[in-house]
């Protein structure tokens, strides 16, 4: 009795302030008297009156342009299901089922209904009943725009439900003070708005059970309609919802008291009987206030209620073959908007669950379609054999825009859809680890480019021979980890010998590239690659991996042939630079961002950087073209663009890469065994249905391009300048004395390639290196013949000038014969010419032919200086 009592005394307190309240402020022109009126009115106005309206949470749409420059909606993303529309987008039908049921008097009071508030109280705060709302539409709008605006600005989950605790307030002085903030701002808000713009507020921040927010997703939701065509039974039986949203919503089949299996009081099945019972007091109240007719509401009330749930979806399986492209769309927001100096809150999730954004990728639809047939007809979602894997990523060359990413597998977040069905996953392989990716894959060949690119920025030419035979590896310069040694014997993956730039890359020689990285630095090929935005996709820079031991594993040797792990839509925007003569844009998803009003948001930008000269990059687009007739051939489109491009198969074929680029579209495409172990496959022993697996990839990019020239066309790449084709000569080393294996050491250590010329007559010791074929300069990578001496050669001396006595005696000492003489001059007569010449080599006892002479000493001089 004594709790009774005390709740009885508040609400005759409360009532008899309401009275105030009411005469003082909604009815001014009525006299107050009395000094429990004016204290009364006193306290009400030390609370405050002002209300920001925050803005309200909306859901955020992900669009893809179409084939005919629509905008088709791929995701939505909300904590709220709430599209905020405006009045004139709102069937009358629900505007007057809102007044005539929830607040009929709402276009006469002052924001407060007197009769609505007090049975609410007394309900409330003396009945202990449920909470029954604010009475008024304008009382009801209040109390959820502080339940909204303490939810968006509480930042963790634990601030959100304590805000929403604090706006719903029922018990004790909290519940009245509640109240009471309520009708005060209620009563200034109806000094501020129209009743119209009250309304329209009321009726977009309504909640509609469950996560459904606002008259438009409602209508959306439960009627797969917008709320301007919601019919006059559909109207009640919506606004029905507001009075107790879990209570009367539509989408409970099997509650018991609100479901299809309803019963009414006579047995008979009612569909939804709560809420048609509410929506049939609803549409009486339509018909007292003229709202509607006796027919019209004869006919709704005989209308059965039934819904037809538009089940709303928040993340990307609504996208289909677009899904992780979708996903990296939202992996972006997260990230970029994401405030690193807070760690207790997203703000990229607050924005794109809370934000409303209207999100437009730079997805061309048309091209992605074709990307997903290509994967799908090429590659089987499953394997028995292994857990097989392919990927797909466009991206344009002079704006980083992402045109294409697909995969060879369904997309979906729910554990138990992935546990249960291997053909799903979660994982987006196109893209790096914080974009929802995996922690990469071994690009293998197509790595190599960027040691050609080196290879020319260290002024190397494209038809500059060096020593490209399959050998072992002893030493690498590397000023970044300190000099490598070592044996690294790299296999070529076939028998082709390549011993120039452009022969290598066509062919993809592996020893040939070793080559070329032996002459550079190692970690300048590791900045040439990082230059063109190649990084790791597990986020360490380049060299900076780690192994399944947690040890580094650095940037050497076997890395200039791809086993850096990075993520294909980083190998399509390098490719994109290269064709891009060198200007390399960072690869971009988001096209534009607005808010529902229009007010844009900047979306990430890409960001240019010229990787490499264009002088550089046109050397390496002609290398990169005779792929085409090479490694490559099996890609070509026939479309007659042209094209750059670069094989890549890693070890024992457990992954295959076809990278390449017009210069309006760059396409990479992997195929491969997703996870590692003893189930891998090595891609060359087994076939798919649509041929071998080892070929899927230029089955799949050529399919893609083919559409990519056709749409977008493509230039031809740009000759590059002769001195890119220059020869350069370099000394050959002298190695006579030497032995032949040290002589060949450093041959090949000048980069030349050695080939046993056999035995030759030297007066040097037997076995050792008596010259050289040729000798002087020669290209690095000639095939130098190496003599030895046989021990019974001599040196024919120079008898240039000599006597005959002298000469004969010279020709004594090297073990040779003297044959000749003559010419005149007596005593006189010196040596004028000699058969061999001076210093060859020559086994002894041979013959030497002399010839003597008196040396002329010139005529008289004529007049005039000249000789006659």
């Amino acid at each position: 009795m004594s709790g009774a009592a005390t709740g009885l005394l508040a609400f005759l307190g409360l009532s008899a302030l309401t009275g105030v309240l009411v005469t003082a402020t909604v009815t001014p022109a009525i006299a107050v008297t009395g000094m429990a009126a004016s204290s009364g009115i006193n306290m009400f106005e030390n609370i405050p009156d002002y209300l920001d309206i925050n803005e309200l949470s909306e859901k955020t749409d992900i669009y893809a342009t179409q084939p005919d420059g629509s905008q088709a909606l791929l995701a939505s993303f909300f904590s709220e299901n709430r599209e905020e529309v405006p009045l004139d987008r709102i069937s009358q039908f629900v505007k007057d089922a809102a007044v005539a049921g929830e607040d009929p008097r709402f276009f006469e009071h002052g924001g407060i209904d007197v009769q609505g508030t007090t049975r609410a109280v007394l309900n409330e705060f003396v009945l202990g009943g449920d909470t029954q709302g604010g009475s008024s539409i304008t009382q009801q709008y209040v109390k959820n725009v502080i339940i909204n605006n303490g939810v968006r600005e509480a930042k963790t989950e634990e601030e959100k439900e304590a805000a929403y605790e604090a706006a719903t307030a029922s018990d004790g002085n909290a519940g009245i003070t509640r109240k009471l903030q309520e009708m005060r701002y209620a009563i200034a808000l109806e000094k501020k708005y129209d009743k119209n713009e009250i309304l329209k507020g009321y009726l977009n921040i309504a909640h509609f059970g469950g996560r459904v927010y606002g008259i438009e997703s409602a209508a959306q939701y439960y009627f797969a309609k917008s709320a301007a065509d919601v019919s006059l039974a559909e109207a009640a039986s919506l606004v029905a919802i507001v009075n107790h949203p879990e209570k009367f919503r539509l989408d409970y089949p099997d509650d018991p008291e609100n479901g299809v299996a309803s019963v009414d009081e006579a047995g008979v099945p009612t569909p939804y009987a709560a809420n048609k019972q509410r929506r049939d007091y609803i549409l009486g109240e339509m018909l007292k206030y003229g709202k509607i007719t006796q027919p019209d509401h004869d006919a709704a009330v005989a209308t059965p209620v039934t819904p037809m749930i538009q089940e709303p979806s928040t993340g990307c399986q609504t996208a289909a073959g677009s899904a992780y492209f979708c996903d990296y769309v939202k992996n972006v927001i997260l990230n970029h908007y994401d405030d690193p100096a807070t760690t207790d809150v997203n703000e990229g999730r607050v924005m794109l669950e809370e934000g409303g954004l209207q999100v437009h990728t730079t997805l061309d639809l048309e091209l992605q379609n074709k990307a997903e047939t290509a994967v799908r007809e090429n590659v089987p979602y499953t394997d028995p054999r292994f857990d097989v894997g392919s990927v797909a990523v466009t991206v344009q060359p002079n704006t980083g825009k992402i045109l294409a990413m697909t995969q060879n597998k369904n997309y979906s977040q729910d554990e138990t859809v992935l546990a249960a069905d291997p053909s799903y996953s979660a994982i987006n392989l196109s893209t790096d680890y914080a974009y929802g990716g995996s922690s990469g894959l071994q690009p293998g060949s197509t790595f190599k480019v960027f040691t050609l690119a080196e290879w020319l920025n260290q002024g190397h030419s494209l038809r500059e021979t060096f020593n490209g035979a399959r050998r072992a590896f002893t030493s690498f310069t590397d000023s970044c980890e300190g000099n490598w040694s070592g044996n690294f014997n790299p296999r070529n993956d076939d028998s082709t010998n390549a011993n120039n730039a452009v022969d290598a890359t066509k062919y993809s020689v592996n020893s040939s590239f070793m080559a070329m990285a032996q002459q550079l630095d190692l970690c300048k090929i590791k900045n040439t690659a990082a230059a063109f935005g190649v990084h790791r996709a597990d986020g360490a820079p380049l060299g900076e991996g780690v192994n399944a031991e947690g040890d580094r594993i650095a940037f050497g040797p076997s890395a200039v042939l791809g086993t850096e792990e990075v993520a294909p839509v980083t190998m399509a925007a390098a490719f994109a630079g290269i064709a891009n003569d060198g200007l390399t844009c960072t690869p971009i998803a988001i096209e534009s961002i607005t808010k529902q009003d229009g007010t844009p948001v900047e979306p990430p930008k890409s960001t240019c950087t010229q990787s490499v000269t264009p002088e550089v990059a046109r050397a390496m687009q002609y290398a990169m073209q005779q792929t085409f007739s090479g490694t490559a051939s099996a890609s070509n489109t026939g479309t007659g663009i042209a094209h750059i491009g670069k094989t890549g198969t890693t070890d024992d074929a457990f992954d295959t890469w076809m990278s390449g680029s017009s210069k309006t579209a760059a396409t990479a495409v992997w195929v491969g065994n997703i996870t590692g172990g003893d189930d891998r496959q090595n891609l060359r022993n087994v076939s798919f249905d649509s041929g071998a697996a080892a070929t899927a990839r230029h089955r799949i990019w050529s399919s893609i391009m083919e559409l990519a020239d056709n749409k977008y066309g493509g230039d031809d790449f740009t000759e590059p300048d002769q001195s890119a084709f220059k020869q350069v000569l370099v000394d050959i080393p002298q190695v006579a004395g030497l032995a032949f294996d040290a002589a060949k050491q450093a041959l090949e250590a000048a980069g030349f390639v050695v080939e046993d010329g056999g035995q030759q007559d030297s007066n040097l010791p037997a076995g050792q290196v008596s010259g050289t074929d040729p000798s002087g300069q020669a290209g690095r990578g000639t095939t130098i013949r190496v003599f030895t001496s046989n021990g019974q050669g001599t040196t024919v001396p120079d008898l240039t000038g000599m006597t005959q006595q002298q000469a004969k005696a010279a020709l004594d000492q090297a073990g040779l014969r003297m044959q000749g003489g003559g010419g005149g001059g007596g005593q006189n007569a010196t040596v004028t010419s000699q058969n061999p010449a001076p210093n060859t080599a020559i086994k002894r006892g041979e013959t030497v032919t002399v010839q003597f002479g008196v040396p002329s000493t010139g005529g008289p001089t004529l007049p005039g200086g000249g000789d006659d």
